[in-house]
């Protein structure tokens, strides 16, 4: 079975994060991608054969610890769909990493995230 759903993260100190996931939990690095000046740009961890993406808190956008990213083939039918609906989705954007992808906050507060983008577990 393929995972298409992926929980994200903002931490203040990542790097931090990181290592108390792995000390603490067991979670092992799929990838780790950090900024210039260290801080995180993305990151991806797994345990039990499941992957959580993670990365710092940043300054340009909202106060958002936790974010769940859902992998879809067809954002943009998604997307249409929810602005329709009234669900003020973000404008869908094109991302260095190759997905294509918008967010969306539901009635609760809580972020959601959807894209082309998969992590592999090789």
């Amino acid at each position: 079975m393929t995972q298409n759903v992926f929980p994200t993260f903002r931490y203040s100190d990542a790097p931090a994060a990181i290592r108390w996931l792995k000390e603490t939990l067991g979670f092992e690095e799929l990838h780790v991608y950090e900024n210039d000046d260290g801080t995180i740009a993305h990151a991806e961890l797994v345990i039990a054969g499941d992957v959580i993406m993670l990365g710092s808190a940043r300054a340009d956008a909202p106060p958002t610890p936790s974010t769940t990213y859902v992998a879809l083939d067809d954002v943009d039918s998604l997307h249409e769909r929810a602005a329709a609906a009234g669900g003020n989705p973000s404008e869908l954007s094109e991302q260095d990493y190759g997905s294509r992808d918008f967010s969306i906050e539901d009635p609760g507060g809580n972020r959601w995230s959807f894209g082309t983008y998969r992590p592999q577990l090789d």
